[in-house]
């Protein structure tokens, strides 16, 4: 399946979601000259954006450009969608499903738009991928098409046109291609990769060791200690996502150690304010009140845990901050059986790999030829 966007014109955009990355998302299309639709659920959102041209509640500082025009509450007709180039889901992956069972019925199949997912996170209840909850809500053949972008890069940065470049994956190459070139800007780089598994692994993975960093500088540990962090959770993401059958190289990329860094070091990071808080000694059912916004991290931790029990790996930060968040265990304890554990090696991959990436592809249609082989880097 291909979309029906040409890479070389202006596209009709519309963004399902109005929370921070999604307005930043909007912003950044618009500002490169395409006509962009922001749906959002909340009618005031939507009335006073289109009369200031300010978001109320997300980036409320920024002026967004005049060629973009809020919808909603109500899902888009069926003729509204026939008329766009590019669907882009900024939407919570919690919310995702029931979304995209409305969507499916106003799709035209024969003539899809671009699908662009950038969420990250894990379902709860069924522990599924982005790509899985495509597959079940719209088909495999719109999963195999639809295209991920991840990397390090914070909404308030990108609106200021700061340098930032993100990974832009998909099953289908030329769908990985015409994302990148809608998006690409000399501010704004993109670099495609044939690993959707691995991109949604990494974009997920990194926000539960962006709690645990947190944790770390708010129980008043240093730079040693954050450092240790970041770099022992890119060898579980890594062993995890290996386990899984995605590609270890991936979490070398922009969506692996460099949004890794990203989280794992900036207050800016919802996840890592999680942490930061737990590690200061107050409750998760405080924050979570008072957080103002989605930490994925926390819904994630589960997932990730189911991750870790089934294909047998040890990740045992992460298996620490689920103690932390579901089980009632103690920050400091935690951290304490974390450095009482005995030596081990640094570097290991599973002695198996790819059962879980076997099943989807399964799924998804997508030739199973040698897992390990089975993950081109475009370039």
């Amino acid at each position: 399946m291909f979309s029906r966007r040409h890479p070389s014109q202006p596209s009709k955009v519309l963004v399902f979601g109005a929370g921070n990355f999604g307005s930043c998302l909007a912003s950044h299309l618009g500002d490169s000259r395409h006509d962009v639709y922001m749906w959002a659920r909340e009618l005031s959102l939507i009335e006073h954006f289109n009369k200031y041209h300010k978001n109320p509640m997300y980036l409320k500082d920024h002026q967004f450009p005049d060629n973009i025009t809020a919808v909603g509450p109500s899902m888009p007709t069926k003729e509204f969608l026939d008329d766009m180039d590019v669907l882009l889901f900024a939407i919570p992956t919690q919310f995702l499903r029931e979304n995209l069972k409305a969507l499916k019925p106003l799709l035209n199949i024969e003539n899809m738009p671009l699908l662009i997912f950038v969420n990250k996170g894990i379902e709860i209840g069924t522990h599924a991928l982005t790509l899985e909850i495509i597959a079940d809500t719209c088909g495999s053949d719109i999963a195999k098409a639809a295209t991920f972008i991840s990397g390090p890069s914070f909404a308030a940065e990108i609106v200021q046109r700061q340098p930032t470049s993100v990974s832009v994956a998909s099953f289908t190459e030329s769908e990985a291609q015409k994302a990148s070139e809608l998006f690409h800007q000399p501010h704004f780089r993109c670099y495609t990769n044939g690993d959707p598994i691995g991109i949604e692994l990494s974009g997920a993975l990194k926000n539960v060791y962006a709690i645990a960093a947190g944790m770390s500088d708010g129980l008043g540990f240093k730079n040693n200690t954050r450092a240790m962090i970041i770099t022992r959770g890119l060898a579980e993401m890594t062993c995890i996502g290996a386990a899984y059958g995605a590609s270890p190289l991936t979490f070398l990329g922009l969506a692996g150690v460099g949004d890794l860094f990203l989280t794992c070091s900036s207050s800016n990071s919802r996840n890592y304010t999680v942490g930061h808080r737990l590690g200061a000694g107050e409750s998760l059912c405080e924050i979570m009140k008072t957080l103002g916004s989605v930490a994925e991290g926390v819904s994630t931790a589960k997932g990730v845990k189911k991750y870790i029990d089934e294909l047998g790996v040890k990740a045992p930060i992460a298996s620490s901050v689920y103690d932390v968040l579901y089980s009632g265990k103690d920050v400091r304890m935690a951290v304490r059986e974390l450095m009482e554990l005995p030596p081990s090696r640094e570097l290991e991959l599973p002695p198996t790999a790819g059962e879980p990436a076997r099943q989807l592809l399964e799924k998804l249609g997508v030739d199973q030829v040698d897992i390990p082989r089975r993950w081109p880097v475009f370039g």
